[in-house]
């Protein structure tokens, strides 16, 4: 049977109490885009480009999307959620004959690849009312069965409890259309042979519907559509809006919606240089008009062409940057620089434009890393910076790896930490958490993730008696100095049944203050 998601009820796992918070966890990216096939506003799990093709379609000249995963996977990643949206796509329709009114089927997956079948029969049924309906989804390209669904004595009557619209609502294949038959459909036979189904193809194929706009990708919050169908995950580290279409960008409105939404979140948006940009000073520029500047937002100049490819346009290596990062988080850890040993582009990439020396800090200085040729010809991503350029309270978050690695942590202690907000607020609960983070703070430390030993970790879980304890929920104040960053960081994680809100520290003591390895 295919995936589904209850866009009804959505069940959040939370981590046993005292659990050690995993170190090595995979890095988790999200892509949203158009596709051949596959269902709509439903993030589905892919762990490789084989199987994003047996669940969405081949590579197509309509969508970006199947190029950007294929790229993904051959720069290592391993983890991504792929969310299929459409702008008037519509599904294939069946119609079963019932006796001079027929039974309309609609495909749930709209799109002209989505192949699926219907047959009726009366085995085992002695209703006049009943009948079985069996669908199946047919592979297109190899006409073999993929998936199957039979339901056994439903109705056509509506009052009825076993009616067909109500079993089909189950369903991850087709849908019953208004009007509603007044018999059951007649049953699917082959011709001349009394007790052997037949199935009926689509009386009117799917379609494709038109290119996307921005509004296709942010979709709503409130239906879960477009990247908010993220909502149904628990998390993920990386964003990717692949352009919607050939020589089309994603327009600014979908990438400022995307940013809030990482910020949202805890995730790192990657954003692809404009296909106008075609020198350092226009995309210096450019990113200036379009106002970008947050540092949960990754950039790079120049995009990358297929090497002896002179003849084809440039393409966007956002699914490769998002395996890059994958990778490294398995390799090195989030905290280090991208200019890593084999953290190189594939060799058939080269960038579109040669950077170096002024062009370089200058495209830095406005948030954008440089695509350049390194070793052995293999093109690198330099710079490590954020689109922050500076523009929060901390001026570390501009670094990548600063801000990347302290992502990292809050997410993971939000994650591992939350059975604390239903416990009892006292002293023993304090210590609990200490404990559990500390530990997680320790194997970081013996990872080489932090500039020095000395680290602070301390907690409030009511027994400050606060007033607005309520809305503060469980506090964790955290000190640490990442590797690479000028200063330590300061972070305050405010832990509700809701979710966690990361706020400031302005009183937050002083590291230098801390013992050797930590702070009570």
């Amino acid at each position: 049977m295919s995936e589904a998601v209850d866009h009804g009820i959505t069940v959040t796992e939370i981590a046993a109490m005292d659990q050690s918070i995993d170190v090595f966890k995979e890095t988790t990216a999200a892509f949203v885009g158009r596709a051949l096939r596959g269902p709509l506003n439903t993030p589905l799990l892919v762990r490789s480009f084989g199987e994003f093709r047996r669940r969405f379609g081949d590579s197509w000249s309509r969508s970006s999307l199947g190029p950007a995963v294929k790229q993904f996977f051959e720069h290592g990643g391993q983890q991504l959620y792929i969310v299929r949206v459409a702008n008037n796509a519509r599904g294939a329709m069946i119609c079963l004959p019932a006796s001079g009114s027929a039974v309309v089927l609609r495909a749930n997956e709209p799109g002209s690849t989505e192949c699926i079948r219907a047959a009726v029969d009366y085995d085992a049924i002695d209703d006049e009312d009943l009948f079985n309906l069996t669908l199946q989804r047919v592979n297109p390209a190899t006409g073999l069965v993929v998936d199957q669904e039979l339901f056994k004595k439903v109705s056509c009557r509506k009052d009825a409890e076993n009616f067909v619209g109500d079993a089909l609502l189950t369903s991850t294949l087709a849908h019953l259309e208004h009007p509603y038959p007044a018999h059951r459909p007649e049953p699917t036979l082959k011709q001349g042979r009394r007790f052997e189904s037949s199935y009926i193809d689509p009386t009117q194929p799917g379609t494709d519907g038109t290119g996307l706009s921005d509004y296709d990708l942010i979709g709503s919050r409130k239906a879960r559509t477009g990247l908010f169908a993220l909502e149904n995950i628990e998390s993920f580290d990386v964003l990717y809006l692949p352009p919607p279409g050939k020589g089309i960008d994603a327009g600014p409105t979908a990438v400022l919606a995307a940013e809030l939404y990482c910020r949202h979140r805890g995730a790192m948006l990657i954003v692809d240089p404009r296909a106008e940009w075609g020198s350092v000073g226009e995309a210096v520029n450019g990113v200036r008009e379009l106002g970008y500047a947050s540092p949960n937002m990754l950039g790079y100049f120049p995009r990358v062409m297929q090497r002896r490819g002179a003849d084809e346009p440039s393409r966007p290596a956002g699914g490769a940057i998002a395996g890059l990062l994958c990778k490294q988080d398995r390799r090195y850890g989030p905290w280090q620089d991208l200019d890593q040993q084999g953290m190189g582009l594939h060799r058939m990439l080269v960038p579109e434009i040669v950077v170096d020396g002024p062009d370089r800090q200058s495209l830095n200085r406005v948030g954008l890393n440089v695509v350049k040729t390194g070793p052995a010809g293999r093109a690198r991503l330099i710079g490590s910076v954020t689109m922050g350029r500076g523009s929060e309270a901390h001026r570390e978050f501009a670094s990548l790896p600063v801000r990347r690695f302290c992502l990292q942590i809050i997410n993971s202690i939000a994650s591992a930490a939350r059975w604390a907000v239903f416990e009892p607020d006292d002293a023993t609960l304090v210590k609990r958490i200490r404990a559990q983070v500390l530990s997680y703070f320790y194997s970081l430390s013996d990872l080489g993730a932090f500039a020095d030993q000395r680290f602070v970790v301390q907690c409030d879980a009511g027994v400050s008696n606060r007033a607005d304890a309520k809305e503060y929920g469980v506090t964790i104040l955290l000190i640490f100095h990442p590797t690479g960053s000028d200063y330590p960081i300061s972070l305050t994680l405010h832990l509700t049944a809701a979710g966690c809100r990361v706020g400031s520290a302005v009183f937050a003591p002083s590291i230098d203050s801390a013992p050797e390895t930590n702070s009570a």
